[in-house]
């Protein structure tokens, strides 16, 4: 016995055919997006408490209109320029599912949508301080791997971590189906955003300045903050210290065949990247008008003279908090928001064609 497979708009008609006459309303046009802005957590309120990524678009921006978004992870903020704003949460999966609710929703026009997605990060002291900001044009995820416990490494490999489907680290050549561990973002877009904010200067104080001179042997790391291009790794564990700081680099460097330069570490960029690209494969949204900015909160490896242990501890889990958190989530502001608002304000030049 055989089935037959009737095409979508087929059972769509039935199934309307068979509701009440009342029933059958004309959907609204959807709402046209000029940018959306895409921060990944807020710790308790959108405005007015202690802030989180999100808290300085919807208050300085502004954003003031709050959107139901029952099938996300946070409600929705929305101005009258065609400005979306949203919250993934925290990790690859909640920005995976947050970013594909917000693609489907029915309510919004997001095809020539540009998406500014600004968080803070851990930064290799290596290219930059606390407070900077770095555009990235190659987004590469650190959990799509196989991995050996550290105890049980072969003496002769520099990490456990090996490439999905490969048996050695960094085993060449490099897979060409990349299974979603790699994005490069479109280079002349990045260049242009890169161009307009490289200039701007960044917060800076006296807890910043002390932490950056611990790193004697980074010559970068002691430059007040500063605006850079620079490449992003993201991976669900937040991992710490010179010898992951080291595997981090050479991950990169592998997966974007020698063009990557690893700067900033966070949690969920692959995710949000992975459902845009679905997205695009249905003419939803435009992959070419991606950008993804990280600040700099904290480094990713301790400074000389202590353990990474110590560094970790330190920094993150005995209740101080980051160093460079409000400098951070500034600078995201800072940075991001004349991108948002050049887009914006000269929408009629940038609606067809993408700023080089």
């Amino acid at each position: 016995m055989t089935h037959k497979i009737l095409p979508i708009f087929t059972i769509w008609a039935l199934l309307l055919s068979c509701q009440p006459a009342q029933k059958q309303t004309e959907q609204p046009e959807p709402l046209p997006i000029k940018v959306v802005v895409v921060a990944m957590f807020e710790k308790d309120q959108d405005e007015g408490d202690q802030p989180g990524e999100f808290q300085n678009w919807v208050e300085k921006l502004p954003l003031p209109q709050t959107l139901e978004f029952p099938h996300g992870y946070r409600n929705l903020r929305y101005n009258d320029r065609g400005i979306l704003g949203i919250v993934t949460g925290i990790g690859t999966a909640k920005a995976a599912a947050s970013i594909m609710a917000l693609g489907t929703d029915p309510r919004f026009d997001l095809s020539k949508a540009y998406w500014v997605i600004a968080g803070i990060a851990g930064v290799d002291p290596t290219d930059a301080s606390p407070g900077s900001a770095a555009w990235a044009e190659w987004i590469v995820d650190g959990d799509l791997s196989h991995q050996i416990d550290a105890r049980e490494v072969p003496k002769d490999w520099p990490t456990g971590y090996i490439p999905l489907r490969l048996a050695i680290p960094y085993e060449k050549p490099v897979p060409e189906n990349k299974e979603g561990v790699v994005y490069r973002l479109n280079s002349q877009l990045v260049n242009w955003a890169y161009n307009l904010t490289k200039d701007i200067k960044l917060d800076d104080n006296d807890n910043i300045k002390q932490l950056r001179e611990l790193y004697t042997d980074h010559p970068n790391a002691q430059k007040p903050p500063f605006v850079l291009k620079g490449d992003h790794l993201a991976a669900m564990t937040y991992w710490h210290g010179s010898l992951l700081n080291q595997w981090a680099n050479d991950w990169v460097h592998y997966w974007s065949n020698g063009q990557g330069n690893f700067v900033t570490s966070a949690m969920e960029d692959t995710g949000s990247l992975q459902s845009l690209t679905f997205l695009a494969k249905a003419g939803k949204v435009d992959l070419d008008r991606v950008l993804v900015l990280r600040t700099a909160s904290n480094f990713t490896l301790q400074y000389p003279g202590i353990t990474a242990a110590e560094s970790l501890s330190g920094e993150k889990l005995k209740g101080k908090g980051y160093t460079a958190y409000i400098p951070a989530l500034n600078a995201a502001y800072k940075v991001g928001s004349p991108v948002v608002n050049e887009l914006v304000d000269n929408w009629e030049q940038y609606k067809n064609q993408i700023p080089q």
